[in-house]
């Protein structure tokens, strides 16, 4: 999100900022729905390491980009005092679609997300990760949460964000598919009967994307700090090879929409203090706990994909997340404070140069 730098509001000047940047450095970055809001994506990594190191090199590029306007970059999953009254839509032509078919939706607060695309090698493979990983979202929104404050006050919840983009239509937690064709035969539907231009407009917690062959996990607030990127990514990555490669279904696995969608309330409300269902037994397990479970299942995978140390940082987030920070900084009143320490943790001192991207895995059939 775009602040500016004398009061610590959001500025809605993504059109301006977008027009001034390098031409390498705009192929990284993107409007989003709001104008105070850019969108900042790697290239493709195959080591979460490389990925985030580009990363940091795009927040320092930008903050660089923005210091001559008077503006500052941060990133979490909701501004703390912005309100709706204020709000802008980018000029840009999607979302103004997305403006006029949404209408009051669109003009609601800014809400911001980390999404992590995995490379998987074909569309069943696609659906199986899919399918399987709903059970996990719950537990990366509660280590995720980083959005406990909305329109200058207090929620109650560690993720607020998750509240506010459900009233957007084609989001929240998607059904299971029984297979790539049950999917691809939904998706054809919507777009024959003008519903949706095409499957980028669906806005679930995990969604295909054929055109890049991954799988995109969405449900996450956006982070505030790089090594929470790295711990988050890091886990996603894992968990989805975990996924791909384990023949039967873990014992904390569900078919159970119901009950992936109470904990998914749970996560929001009490991030990692969350005591959430265990799907086995009936009881409830603190999410710390099942955290551990689901490291200690990713571990060999993280080894082979060479991200055990951003994998155990994971823990580290899990004792102090983001809404846990915000709180700290803000439960005095202070806000604009928190927006101002938000902006500080934006972009490290020091930025190693960005790795260049390796080749994508070829997409899988649209």
């Amino acid at each position: 999100m775009l602040l500016d730098a004398s009061d610590w509001s959001l500025a809605y000047a993504a059109d301006d900022v977008m027009a001034d940047l390098s031409p390498d450095l705009r192929e990284r970055v993107g409007l989003e729905t709001h104008a105070a809001v850019m969108e900042l994506a790697t290239g493709i990594h195959h080591r979460v390491e490389d990925a985030v190191t580009e990363l940091a090199t795009l927040r320092a590029r930008l903050s660089a980009a923005l210091a001559p306007r008077g503006l500052r970059a941060a990133s979490a999953g909701t501004h703390p005092t912005a309100v709706w009254r204020d709000s802008v839509v980018s000029s840009h032509p999607r979302y103004r679609a997305i403006e006029e078919s949404t209408r009051v939706l669109a003009r609601r607060e800014p809400t911001l997300a980390m999404h992590v695309h995995v490379g998987v090698p074909t569309p069943h493979a696609a659906v199986q990760v899919a399918n399987r990983i709903r059970v996990h979202l719950p537990l990366l929104l509660a280590l995720s949460a980083n959005s406990p404050y909305w329109q200058g006050r207090a929620t109650g919840f560690a993720s607020t964000r998750p509240s506010l983009f459900g009233a957007f239509p084609r989001s929240g937690l998607p059904r299971r598919f029984r297979s790539y064709r049950d999917w691809t035969e939904t998706v054809d539907l919507m777009i024959r009967s003008g519903a949706i231009p095409d499957s980028s407009y669906l806005w679930w917690d995990v969604r295909l994307q054929p055109r890049f062959g991954t799988v995109e996990i969405r449900i996450m607030d956006a982070q505030t700090r790089i090594e929470d990127v790295a711990a988050i990514a890091a886990l996603v990555q894992a968990l989805v090879r975990v996924e791909l490669n384990t023949p039967l279904a873990s014992p904390w696995h569900t078919e159970a929409s119901e009950i992936i969608q109470e904990n998914r309330f749970l996560a929001a409300r009490d991030g990692m203090d969350a005591l959430l269902i265990d799907p086995e037994t009936g009881s409830r397990v603190p999410a710390v706990e099942l955290l551990d479970s689901v490291l200690e299942a990713c571990v060999p995978h993280a080894e082979q994909l060479r991200s055990v140390p951003e994998l155990a940082s994971a823990r580290v987030l899990a004792a102090q997340n983001g809404a846990a920070r915000q709180r700290a900084v803000g439960r005095h009143g202070d806000l604009p404070a928190l927006a101002a320490e938000l902006a500080a943790a934006f972009s490290p001192a020091d930025v190693a140069q960005a790795s260049v991207g390796e080749p994508a895995l070829p997409a899988y059939p649209a």
